[in-house]
């Protein structure tokens, strides 16, 4: 038994059908030999009514009969068109039964068999009645005179072998569509078969549900975001992809992607793209399937790198920072060492103290202005690199923070992040021949204003919008992935504030951040 059992999941899926075209189809045939059987009696029956009907309503009927004349009158009407309609037999009767027509004529004197007393109140009827030719559907209708008196009856009726004859004829055409609808669905099925072998790989429905139970494993369980998409929109999605994107439950449409994933883009690498609340990693790599425009999407969580990036990158402003300090009192102190060498002590402690006051008064002011350390440390540590690279920085005099931590809407991770990126961008893009930056921190009205300008052209409106949508940059190194604005409008985003820039006495980049309510 197991030798002739259909083992593929296209053979039991065509085995199946198989059987139920086949019941269908014979059922269809049986149905319609009995439709072609019942609309056979129905329209024999409407015709024996017919005509009973016109040969009673007929006032030479009526005629003949009060003549006392109506078989030499009548028969050979009844005849006539009892051959013309081929229907069995037309009999013509007084309302006595004593028939004055037949189709046998040695019948015509004798007492008609069948029902009349609904015709004898003036009802026309039909009904199926075994008579001297054999079972018949036959129809009676009165006959009246002028005065509306029933003077006669006829009776018109249809043999039902006749009626068989007539609906066994259709049976050679019932087979012949019987069977060209067989060999059609078997030629369907078959190819359907052929389709099913190659979209299923022959696999038995067995192996077919192991490869899903082991497919969706992989899917919920693996680390990086996933999807699969195609011409439709979105085919398939992973657990961690609809983290990564924030993909609502149930079916994805390409509406919900992100704007980077709305297009179809194969075969880009590494691309990193920001989110509102995230930096990722993308691949895409075409899928040759026979699903046309088809393309695996990976997606990686770069987030926490980028912030372990982020710190350092400031530990090596930091380092640079030192190391030019570092350098820097290196000089001043030989410079000092020397002039004491040269008996010019007084100069010497007025140089050295001169420069100690210039370096403490920044760093007093700024501790004074911004409560933040973090945030104090990151201008005091621009400020030397700038200073090395032969820039100009100048923290604003309106620079101000409220002591209170509390009051104040980013941290000061975030406000390093923001600060950090604006002031690395100004730098890269002030005017060489005239370099300088200047950097505003304060807090108006309850509202945090962080505001970078420099000496450069500045970028325009669409440039800006691309720089803080996804990693786009103006530098010309490819392993320059322009983070820096993304980042910042990542954070802007997440504490629902602005980003802005405009041309006015330089190029001038503005956050405002509300406070938290």
């Amino acid at each position: 038994m197991n030798r002739w059992r259909p083992r593929s999941l296209a053979t039991q899926a065509i085995a199946l059908q198989i059987l139920v075209i086949a019941v269908i189809v014979l059922a269809g045939s049986a149905l319609a030999l009995l439709d072609a059987r019942r609309d056979g009696d129905a329209a024999a029956r409407e015709q024996v009514l017919g005509i009973a009907t016109a040969l009673a309503d007929s006032p030479s009927t009526a005629a003949a009969i009060e003549s006392g004349r109506a078989t030499a009158v009548l028969q050979p009407v009844t005849e006539a068109v009892r051959r013309q309609t081929d229907i069995a037999f037309i009999t013509i009767m007084a309302p006595d039964r004593t028939r004055f027509t037949h189709t046998d004529p040695e019948q015509i004197g004798a007492k008609y068999i069948g029902t009349v007393e609904p015709a004898l109140r003036g009802e026309t009827f039909s009904e199926t009645y075994t008579g001297t030719l054999g079972p018949s559907i036959r129809a009676v209708a009165p006959v009246r005179d002028d005065a509306g008196r029933i003077v006669g009856l006829v009776s018109a009726g249809i043999l039902q072998t006749s009626l068989a004859d007539r609906w066994r004829s259709q049976v050679p055409v019932i087979v012949t569509v019987t069977v060209a609808a067989l060999a059609i669905s078997l030629a369907g099925v078959w190819l359907i078969r052929r389709r099913l072998l190659r979209q299923t790989h022959g696999l038995r429905p067995d192996e077919l549900r192991v490869m899903y139970e082991h497919h969706d494993a992989i899917l919920h369980s693996v680390s990086e975001g996933l999807l699969v998409l195609d011409r439709s929109g979105v085919a398939l999605v992973n657990d961690e992809a609809r983290r990564l994107l924030a993909l609502p439950p149930g079916p994805v449409d390409r509406a919900d992607l992100p704007d980077f994933l709305r297009s179809a883009d194969p075969g880009v690498r590494d691309e990193v793209h920001v989110t509102a609340d995230r930096v990722l990693v993308v691949n895409r790599s075409q899928v040759a399937t026979a699903v046309p425009d088809s393309e695996v999407v990976t997606i990686r969580d770069r987030t926490e790198l980028q912030g372990a990036l982020g710190e350092l990158n400031s530990l090596k402003v930091l380092t640079d920072t030192l190391r030019s300090q570092a350098h820097e009192a290196a000089n001043k102190l030989h410079t000092v060492v020397t002039m004491v060498e040269m008996g010019r002590q007084e100069e010497a402690v007025r140089f050295a103290t001169d420069e100690l006051e210039l370096t403490q008064r920044l760093v007093d002011r700024l501790s004074a202005a911004v409560g933040e350390p973090a945030l104090v440390a990151l201008l005091l540590g621009k400020t030397a690199q700038a200073d090395e690279r032969g820039i100009e920085l100048t923290v604003t005099e309106d620079t101000r923070l409220p002591s209170d931590s509390d009051r104040v809407p980013l941290t000061g991770s975030e406000m390093v992040t923001v600060l950090g990126n604006l002031i690395d961008n100004a730098m890269d893009a002030c005017d060489r021949d005239d370099p300088w930056v200047e950097v505003t921190v304060q807090m108006v009205d309850g509202t945090l204003i962080l505001r970078v300008a420099d000496s450069g052209p500045g970028m325009d409106l669409d440039t800006f919008a691309r720089a803080t949508q996804r990693g786009y940059s103006t530098k010309s190194d490819p392993d320059h992935h322009g983070l820096g604005l993304a980042l910042v409008a990542q954070v802007v985003t997440r504490h629902h504030g602005t980003l802005t820039t405009d041309v006015t006495y330089g190029s001038v980049v503005t956050v405002t951040v509300p406070e938290a309510s």
